[in-house]
């Protein structure tokens, strides 16, 4: 549970780091960007684990495809989310 938690920290601040610098370009703003990235993150892993077992044992769906679908959405929810509100530009 230790390396979990390490490994999930180092991974959220290794996309951070990314998503700051390639993705947005933002300047500034370190901790509240990051604490922003946060609440994004466990935002779209609370979405899956209520929406995986929902669709495996309620709707059927094999477990392999329902996460697919799931990863599909996730990404375009984390993304905007990050736009939106991780790295909203103050104007």
């Amino acid at each position: 549970m230790f390396l979990l938690i390490i490994s999930n920290i180092l991974s959220i601040t290794n996309a951070y780091i990314s998503y700051k610098f390639f993705v947005f370009r933002t300047k500034g703003n370190f901790l509240r960007e990051y604490a922003r990235f946060y609440v994004v993150y466990g935002a779209s892993i609370l979405f899956s684990l209520i929406l995986l077992p929902l669709s495996v044992e309620l709707l059927h769906i094999h477990p392999v495809v329902a996460q697919a679908a799931i990863i599909a959405i996730t990404i375009v929810i984390s993304y905007t989310g990050h736009k939106n509100f991780s790295f909203k530009r103050n104007r």
